[in-house]
């Protein structure tokens, strides 16, 4: 039997370096690789570090990057390009809708993922903020109406979609079992003193809907407590001033910036002593599933999507006050009813095999 032809779109590409897009496509492609035949889109990328296939993929790059006002050009050439080559696509985003219509010609299945609610992480106030929510709102429902099956990652955006649009998607959220416990070697004790001691961990992007600065200032008033900052301090303003407000100005806050070596992430990750997941905009976090699946003790931003994650087993915090009380009641006992709850509940949702099982039940 001829096998499906099924194009991957909307990511930097694979090898997955970036965010859980790019993860998201690598392991679709390590599991689906076997039934499909398989090719997945990849933004413009020097010559040299071109590859023909991975993971038994075909790569088909663009000279367009994945980000920014180019990403809207990559999305839409991948999705038309797509639709006169293959049977099934899997658009991760919506920035290529111009390319949705063709569909009806082509007669393609459409699979989209819409990641988070995108207009709800612009900041509203001034006017051309207020522009970007209605243009990112009419995107939004523009593609979700002209999508086969809508794929949401969190319970909280499937009741949206459900709520917003009379829409019936299917929820599909990410893997985390990639991430696998790293003990502490030589290397990294010797370039990361705090490893040797209890010290509580949070990853994100310098971004204000992140929260970064709600963990700051609660650690400088708790100098029992060590807290390692792992950011991308220099993509904002707000990560810039952050940085240089806190680096080397407190002795248990330790600023550091972005770690791409995994083995050395997972290492630092795996021997925390809590994990702090401070992100309020996205929907189900890969570096929350990842923490949950490591088996460590996790707090989290108080919002709906964290909680639907963590199948509200997690202890939640929106403010200064309210963590400060939660790490100065914080028992051992609880610490350990945390961690196996979320491994748990990692266990039964968030693998690579059950969330690649249902993207192949779409694709049938």
């Amino acid at each position: 039997m001829k096998k499906k032809k099924v194009a991957i779109i909307g990511t930097n590409g694979i090898p997955a370096q970036y965010g859980g897009f790019e993860t998201l496509a690598e392991y679709l492609a390590r599991f689906l690789n076997d039934e499909y035949d398989l090719y997945c889109y990849c933004a413009k990328t020097k010559e040299k570090k071109k590859l023909k296939e991975y993971l038994n993929t075909k790569l088909i790059y663009l000279p367009f990057r994945a980000n920014g006002w180019e990403s809207i050009i990559y999305d839409a050439i991948s999705i038309i390009n797509s639709l006169l080559k293959h049977d099934v696509l899997i658009v991760l985003g919506y920035t290529g809708f111009i390319g949705f219509p063709l569909k009806y010609i082509f007669r393609k299945k459409i699979i989209l993922n819409i990641g988070g609610i995108e207009w709800q992480k612009v900041r509203a106030g001034k006017y051309t903020a207020r522009i970007e929510i209605l243009v990112k709102k009419w995107l939004e429902k523009f593609s979700i109406y002209m999508s086969d099956v809508i794929v949401t990652d969190n319970k909280f955006i499937y009741d949206y979609v459900i709520n917003e649009y009379k829409k019936n998607p299917v929820l599909i959220e990410y893997g985390g079992d990639h991430a696998k416990y790293e003990p502490i070697n030589d290397m990294v004790k010797n370039n990361y003193n705090f490893i040797n001691n209890d010290y509580d961990l949070t990853i994100s992007r310098a971004q204000e809907d992140m929260n970064i600065h709600i963990l700051l200032e609660t650690y400088k008033d708790l100098p029992e407590r060590n807290l390692v900052v792992i950011s991308n301090w220099q993509i904002s303003d707000y990560g810039i001033n952050l940085k240089n407000k806190f680096k080397n100005k407190y002795e248990n806050i330790i600023i550091l910036d972005s770690i791409y070596d995994l083995k050395t992430l997972n290492i630092i990750r795996s021997n925390c002593k809590l994990y702090i997941h401070s992100h309020s905009l996205c929907g189900t976090a890969p570096s929350l599933v990842e923490a949950m699946s490591l088996k460590i003790p996790i707090l989290c931003f108080d919002v709906p999507t964290n909680r639907a994650t963590t199948e509200e087993k997690s202890l939640y915090f929106h403010d200064v006050k309210s963590l400060t009380t939660i790490l100065k009641n914080l028992s051992n006992e609880k610490l350990i009813k945390i961690k196996n709850d979320m491994y748990e509940i990692a266990k039964n949702r968030y693998t690579w095999n059950r969330i690649s099982n249902l993207y192949k039940k779409c694709i049938d």
